[in-house]
């Protein structure tokens, strides 16, 4: 099953699908250390788009926990699915995955 908002056809959803995804292999590969020096950065972005989306729905603003390095990618899944049901640009969302990435070490 595709997740919402996704399309095989390309553009701003395929590359956020593929960028999930890659996200999520890079930080499996990255050894203990390197994960935990990049953690900060990953939980920033993580925040950032659950700030984005409760602005968006109306909501108060809330910490998303932080539960360490080993969840920290199930949580990027769940804002990148949060940011699609709130009907957000697809294409910033994109973006910042992209970044991630390429920030990850």
């Amino acid at each position: 099953m595709r997740p919402a908002g996704s399309s095989s056809a390309g553009g701003p959803s395929a590359v956020v699908d593929t960028e999930t995804e890659r996200v999520v292999r890079r930080w499996q590969q990255l050894p203990l250390d390197r994960a935990q020096a990049a953690y900060p950065g990953v939980r920033g972005v993580v925040q950032e788009l659950a700030d984005a989306v409760a602005d968006r729905v109306g909501e108060e603003r809330a910490t998303v926990p932080d539960l360490g390095p080993g969840v920290v990618v199930d949580q990027l899944r769940v804002m990148v699915y949060d940011w699609r049901q709130a009907d957000l640009p697809v294409a910033d969302l994109a973006e910042r995955l992209t970044a991630l990435r390429r920030g990850l070490p």
